[in-house]
């Protein structure tokens, strides 16, 4: 009987530290994850600041804005 109460002590243990190792990995990888959310949010604000400044006429490349040769 004694042997069994062993066992079982010794297997909880391992449980508990095996659940403590997950729950440390799952800390991780959230940590990470929400890093990559904000690294993937800037990069989408740039995208749309490079969008924006696409489609805005500027007077060096749109030909509505040219000088003509004469002046």
């Amino acid at each position: 009987m004694e042997q069994r109460l062993i066992e079982l002590e010794s297997k909880l243990a391992f449980a508990e530290d095996t659940l403590e190792a997950l729950n440390h990995t799952v800390f991780r990888q959230q940590e990470k994850i929400d890093q990559l959310q904000e690294q993937l949010r800037l990069v989408y604000q740039q995208l749309q600041g490079v969008r924006q400044a696409a489609a805005e006429p500027t007077p060096r490349f749109d030909p509505l804005y040219e000088k003509p040769p004469h002046y």
